[in-house]
């Protein structure tokens, strides 16, 4: 199997642009320099023994101010805070985990490289699965890479304290260089031979090279990476010189310049990643030994304190809680229970490794660890219904999925490596409670009349113990252990585990691949990413800092099928989580780590919020709203009483999006209905599924084999492919008048700076001069060389060469090409682009293949429909499904409501996710089918499609030209005299127009 990689996914390119364009006017250029091995003693530099080779670097000449005058377009751009200053040189992109940060990351060299040059690239990651998952990646899109970038070479590289000659060639060689290495390798300085004179580098320090190429450096998870503004990790990326850092992870902790960010609320809204369900087991009744659980300590500036769960009675009822405790408090008297009469806190040790809580009670004392409780239910029971659960979750799933041709995996995070896999004295391996407690409930589960034909040839008597295995790390006797990734006895433990699973992950997609449930420690915690991870068990707690968005994140990308295409729809991609705490306090511990790892405000509206909100000119060119008139659409929403004084979102605003009352002052009300959208978002909340409220959805065999729905089918049902075709004249007209309105270009300036220069015995020290200093002065370059502006214009647009002539002799800005070349060119083809992408649906034209092609009304019953019960208008009476499915409640369940209400309305359904029109832009699948009766002997067709607005300038782009194909599309298979029509409507009277 080989993966496939979509290069036109709109969100990757936004973040590749965003990153780019902080480049904008940047010079394509070549910087060289020379790589000498320095002289070992005066005698050798009498006679000149240098060597020297010819080495390619990356310079940089924007000045700061052009620098953040980009950063600050590129962040209105993505409607996130303008940063007010250059602080730095470090930019961050925020990126849900599961929608491709590592591609993107990689595509961007290539970009850069496009664009302005730049060859050297230095990759940072925290641990050794990451490397080499970054490393499998440059593997598997070495040939998709090339096929988009004309067959641009590039060197990819391990770097190795052992193979030094590899960082040489970095230094010397022209093409993309790109070095991945692992934090842990470079932040070590008095033992790390990076930093020391090697004669595989012709006796220049490694670290010397690496900073004379003014790498750009790209870190993968920044917030194990730095070790904190001032850690060791973040001082060892400083040593590089890096022309500038560019930092992704879904859980940044420190921000820096944010350019580009797809958080998790946008990524679950746009389908992105898996939707997450939680099938939980919460223990009820078990209040009844003296339950206390040990969680964490505290040794703050007063007393050593323990923060523990134990059973409270709060009213009448006992509920689980957790409080503060320290050494001799009574639990009963903390409780108000009888169960917990005698029981004491005794001894509590805080440090770090060495965490204990004394717990005395009438038999004796017990002394717990982190996670460690007393008084439970039996833990081993409920870890096996867990198991339980897992498989019955994993054996669903696979008789929907595997006739897709998706193979279905599970995990599960346990607690301790001995309780999968266990050594005798002699190092003989033994299975671990949880490997026999699997292999058990998998051969109960076989019997179970719900999935015989999964095992109709399957030999129960072997088949249990090949289908699971463990990922952990590996020490050198080949036992598996527990480590962290903290130095390099365990990065090697790490390694070995990585290559014995991970490096050919594709195999696990396989069918021929028996493994299907994989146990893990912490080894998976970051840097391992299967598409096909559908449950995650956590067998072990969950719940600090990051950790249940690290545990799930396992699982979020979207799935694919055995010819490694990727499938999309929450039909078909949906994680379940199977936990112990209940979905509703999963749903609100896990909005709390995305609110602390991503700075995502739920319910707070921010003062930039609207300011990237697209205004159609009177010309047809889009500009933004802009943040002057975002501001003023936050103070207006303040003065109203929608929100406070901080931003948050009151009832009131509430009660407006509801009723449709919101309006905004008349200069800002023509812009009320995307500014309506926005605030719906923000009002919102994370919507996580509960499992046990997933149910199939049968038809209703009346309605489908009625002659009316027939009727209806028969006129919606055919297939058609479609044409494309410009208007040429039209295309070069507009591009020509939009260049022509397009922004500004200025003249190339300079910065005029002074620094005095102290020579002492700690070096050269300059401290620039206060007078004059900073001076910009826009200068002539009457000597510069033009470049090609045809060719580089074609390569960024594909047009021909006499369409791009014309567009610039009509455009009446080529005086602008002369004053500033590449900022010209840059612009220029963004607008020609954007030009050509609004018309691409201008000329299509769809045909009906035959009347041989057509979605068959079996399909109704052949595809299974599944939905959650807070998703669905139930016991329907005019629908194909008893009950409809819909995606959110704002626009089609009230639609449905009214289609059920409405009298003339006979028949409707809504149409499934596998009736699609083709479209250029991907698969369009519109919302409702529908009979209208006009009188007793009339009848009317429909396809509809509802929205939040009936007004194109409120839709996106691509989403207004999957419409329009739409239409085009049930235009072309309309015959006789009674075809259906295609509508649009947000609500049945407008339906009702045209009847």
């Amino acid at each position: 199997m080989k993966l496939h990689f979509e290069p036109d996914l709109d969100y990757q390119k936004a973040a590749i642009e965003s990153v780019v364009d902080l480049f904008r006017g940047q010079e394509i250029n070549r910087t060289e320099f020379t790589v000498t091995r320095a002289a070992r003693d005066g005698a050798q530099a009498e006679l000149g023994l240098v060597e020297s080779e010819l080495g390619i670097g990356n310079r940089l000449t924007l000045l700061d101010d052009e620098i953040i005058g980009n950063l600050n377009d590129i962040q209105v751009r993505n409607g996130l805070a303008p940063s007010s200053a250059l602080t730095s040189g470090d930019f961050t992109v925020e990126m849900e985990t599961g929608t491709g940060k590592t591609y993107v990351y990689l595509r961007t060299i290539f970009e850069l490289n496009k664009r302005f040059g730049f060859t050297k690239f230095v990759i940072v990651v925290p641990s050794v699965p990451i490397k080499e998952g970054v490393y499998k990646t440059l593997q598997i899109t070495e040939e998709h890479f090339k096929g988009l970038y004309s067959g641009q070479p590039f060197d990819y590289f391990l770097y190795d304290s052992g193979k030094l000659g590899q960082v040489r060639n970095f230094a010397t060689s022209p093409n993309i260089q790109i070095m991945v290495v692992t934090v842990g390798a470079i932040n070590k300085k008095d033992v790390n031979n990076l930093y020391k004179d090697s004669e595989k580098t012709g006796g220049e320090r490694p670290i010397d090279l690496i900073r004379a190429t003014r790498p750009i450096l790209i870190v993968d998870e920044p917030q194990s990476v730095d070790g904190g503004l001032s850690g060791a990790g973040k001082t060892a990326l400083g040593e590089m010189n890096p022309l500038c850092t560019l930092r992704y992870s879904a859980t940044h902790v420190d921000k820096h310049h944010m350019v580009f960010r797809l958080d998790a609320v946008d990524a679950y809204e746009r389908k992105l990643v898996k939707q997450i369900e939680v099938a939980s087991l919460e223990v009820e009744g078990g209040h009844n030994k003296a339950y206390l659980r040990f969680i964490s300590t505290s040794n703050g500036k007063g007393p050593i304190t323990a923060r523990v769960e134990i059973d409270v009675l709060d009213g009448k009822a006992v509920r689980r809680k957790e409080v503060v405790v320290q050494d001799g408090d009574d639990l009963q008297e903390l409780t108000k229970r009888a169960v917990y009469a005698d029981c004491r806190i005794g001894e509590i040790r805080a440090a770090k490794d060495n965490q204990l809580l004394e717990v005395k009670t009438p038999g004796g004392e017990s002394f717990l660890q982190p996670g460690q409780a007393v008084g439970d239910v039996d833990a081993d029971a409920v870890k096996r219904l867990m198991i339980r659960r897992t498989i019955q979750e994993h054996l669903e799933k696979e008789k929907r999925l595997a006739p897709l041709g998706i193979k279905v995996l599970s995990l599960f995070f346990i607690d301790s490596v001995e309780f999968y896999r266990s050594y005798d004295a002699e190092g003989n391996p033994a299975k671990g409670k949880y490997a026999v407690i699997f292999e058990e409930e998998y051969r109960r589960a076989a019997k179970l009349p719900e999935f015989s034909r999964l095992f109709k040839e399957v030999d129960l008597t072997s088949e249990p113990a090949e289908v699971h295995e463990g990922y952990f790390s590996i020490d050198k006797a080949r036992r598996w252990t527990d480590t962290a990734d903290n130095n390099q006895v365990n990065r090697d433990n790490a390694e070995r585990a990585y290559n014995l699973i991970m490096k050919d992950k594709e195999k696990l997609l396989s069918f021929d691949t028996k493994l299907k449930f994989i146990f893990s420690h912490s080894a998976l915690k970051e840097g391992w990413d299967n598409p096909n991870v559908f449950q995650i068990c956590a067998l072990r707690e969950i719940g600090t800092e990051r950790e249940r968005r690290q545990t799930i994140g396992r699982g979020l990308r979207l799935a694919v099928n055995q010819k490694g295409e990727r499938l999309r729809g929450f039909e078909v991609n949906t994680l379940t989580v199977i936990a112990t705490e209940s979905y509703e306090e999963f749903a609100e511990n896990l909005q709390k780590e995305i609110e602390k790892d991503t700075g995502i405000k739920f319910g707070i509206v921010e003062t930039h919020q609207f300011a990237a909100i697209p205004v159609v000119q009177g010309d047809g060119s889009t500009t933004m709203l802009g943040m002057d008139a975002s501001v003023a659409i936050f103070d207006h929403l303040r003065a109203h009483g929608f929100i406070d004084a901080k931003g948050k979102v009151q009832d009131t605003l509430r009660t407006a999006l509801k009723e449709g009352t919101l309006a905004l002052p008349e200069p800002l009300a023509a812009h009320v209905a995307p500014v309506r959208e926005a605030l719906k978002k923000i009002a919102g909340k994370l919507d996580i599924k509960n499992a046990d409220e997933r149910v199939v959805v049968k038809t209703r065999q009346a309605i489908l084999e009625s002659a009316e729905f027939q009727a209806l089918w028969d006129r919606i049902k055919h297939k058609t492919t479609y044409r494309l075709h410009f208007d040429n004249e039209k295309l070069i007209t507009d591009c020509a008048a939009a260049i022509k309105k397009g922004p500004p270009i200025g003249k190339a300036r300079v910065r005029i700076r002074k620094a005095d220069l102290s020579i002492g015995k700690s070096g050269v020290e300059a401290k620039e001069q206060d007078k004059n200093s900073g001076t910009v002065v826009a200068i002539e370059e009457g000597d510069i060389l033009l470049p090609d502006v045809l060719t580089d214009l074609q390569d960024r647009t594909q047009l021909t060469r006499k369409s791009l002539v014309r567009i610039l002799m009509e455009c009446g800005r080529l005086g602008d090409f002369k004053r500033n070349p590449q900022a010209f060119i840059e612009i220029a083809g963004e607008i020609i682009n954007r030009t050509k992408r609004l018309a691409v649906v201008d000329g299509i034209k769809y045909q009906r293949i035959g009347d041989d092609h057509y979605y068959a009304q079996e399909l109704f019953e052949q595809e299974e429909l599944t939905g959650y019960l807070r998703n669905m208008l139930k016991d329907t009476e005019k629908s194909v499904f008893e009950h409809v499915v819909y995606d959110s409640g704002g626009i089609e369940r009230p639609f449905a409501e009214q289609l059920e209400k409405n009298e003339a309305v006979k028949i409707y359904a809504k149409l499934p996710r596998w009736f699609k029109v083709p479209t250029p832009l991907g698969t369009y699948n519109p919302d409702w089918a529908v009979l209208v009766n006009v009188n007793s002997d009339e009848r009317l067709y429909f396809v509809v499609e509802t929205k939040g607005s009936l007004f194109n300038d409120d839709l996106r782009d691509s989403e207004n030209a999957k419409i329009a194909c739409g239409e085009a599309h049930f235009r072309s298979i309309a015959t006789g005299d009674n075809p259906a029509r295609y509508v649009k409507a947000t609500r049945i009277d407008d339906l009702m127009d045209h009847v």
